[in-house]
Order: structure tokens, then C-alpha cells, then sequence
């Protein structure tokens, strides 16, 4: 139950983050960072860093409440807890920055935000949070690994189930090294990829674009 509160929890924070990024869009947010020398890569630097801290917040008090409603996680010992942390800083770390990269096509924060669930509710799916990732198609399985949903999962079953559940796993195992690997990697490679996204998208937000939209904001409301 931990594991799939706490993977939830992550995907409405990433649906959230990619919502964010297209409402600063449209109010000049975005704009502004871009007049500013590395304006844009600090910009996503601290909006990583913000909401990390508030997913970071709010597992934890799923944690906290694990151990009172499953009597077993207090026994799962320091080693467990330590791969919990590290998979959750890399899990964010692989996930957020592409928010970005899957927001981008849309034209509106409602578009985005829909996007972006569609866009993750579908790797969770087959992703092993529900059900076992054995049980799928051999090709499904090798969409599966490609995304870091996979590996996050994965390493947050290594560190909260009992090692024999690994038998249900690729492999039979929980693959430790190659999640570090594989979540490193996507993390790499979303703080490289997002900063021209972000340039891209604010190319698209004039400042006329900008005060047009807040013309129309007030009609809107009304």
C-alpha cells in the first residue's frame, strides 16, 4: 500500500508541476526568466527543487502513516530506509525535468495538466505498480524499462517487500545497480533536454501573447 500511495503521490506532483509550467507560460513568469542570463536552466533548477521538497513532504507523512496502518514496515531496517531516500531523490530527479518535455505541445494549463496524466497514468500502467510486470507481453515489458516509472517502482519494491518477491520480477531479481544506472541516466538526460524546451516554449510567449491572455482572463472568469 505504501508503495502505491507513495507512487501516486509523485505522479500528481508531476501533473502538478507540468500544470505550473504552463500557467507561468501564459502570466510573462516564464518570459521574465528568459531576459535573465541562464535565466530559463535556474528556472528549472528551482522549480525541481520546490516541488521536490513538497513531494519529499508529503511522502514522508505517507511513510508515517504507513507504520501505523502496516505493522511490517517498521521492520524493514536501515538499509531499506536508505534505498527508499535515494530512489525517491532520483525518482524526482528523472521524472520532474521531463514535465517540461510533455507539457510543451500544449496550448493551455487544463490541456497540460491532461497531458501530462494521460501521458503517466499509461507508463504506470505498465510500469508493474498494479500488477506484476512478468505478466506482460514481452514487448510491453521492453516499453516498461525504457521509462523511469519502471525503475522507480522497482526500487521502491526492493526496499519495502520481502526478498522473496523478487521471484515475480525480470529476472528474478531486484536489479539494484541497474535502477541507479537507468534513473541516473534519465536524469541526465532530462536537465539536458528540458533547458532548450523551456526556450522553446518562451519564444512562443511574446509579451503582447502575455497581456493578451490577461485581457482576456477577466471575460473568461465571467
Amino acid at each position: 500500500m505504501s508503495e502505491l500511495e507513495g507512487h501516486d503521490d509523485r505522479r500528481q506532483w508531476t501533473a502538478r508541476a507540468v500544470g505550473s509550467l504552463a500557467i507561468e507560460r501564459e502570466d510573462g513568469t516564464l518570459l521574465r526568466a528568459k531576459a535573465l542570463p541562464q535565466g530559463l536552466v535556474g528556472y528549472l533548477v528551482g522549480r525541481v527543487m520546490s516541488v521536490s521538497l513538497m513531494a519529499i513532504g508529503s511522502l514522508l507523512m505517507i511513510l508515517v502513516a504507513g507504520l501505523f496502518l502496516v505493522p511490517d514496515l517498521a521492520a524493514v531496517g536501515l538499509g531499506a530506509w536508505l534505498t527508499v531516500a535515494w530512489v525517491a531523490l532520483l525518482g524526482l530527479l528523472s521524472t520532474l525535468p521531463l514535465g517540461a518535455v510533455i507539457g510543451s505541445p500544449a496550448t493551455s494549463p487544463q490541456a497540460a495538466a491532461g497531458l501530462s496524466m494521460v501521458t503517466i497514468g499509461g507508463l504506470t500502467v505498465v510500469s508493474g505498480i498494479f500488477y506484476p510486470i512478468s505478466a506482460l507481453t514481452g514487448w510491453l515489458q521492453a516499453v516498461a524499462q525504457v521509462f523511469p516509472l519502471y525503475w522507480l517502482g522497482l526500487g521502491m519494491r526492493s526496499a519495502l517487500l520481502p526478498g522473496l518477491a523478487a521471484a515475480v520480477e525480470i529476472g528474478g531479481s531486484w536489479r539494484p545497480g541497474m535502477t541507479m544506472a537507468v534513473l541516473i541516466a534519465w536524469s541526465v538526460a532530462g536537465l539536458l533536454i528540458a533547458p532548450p524546451v523551456l526556450r522553446r516554449m518562451a519564444r512562443r510567449a511574446s509579451g503582447s501573447a502575455v497581456q493578451a491572455r490577461r485581457d482576456r482572463a477577466p471575460q473568461r472568469v465571467g
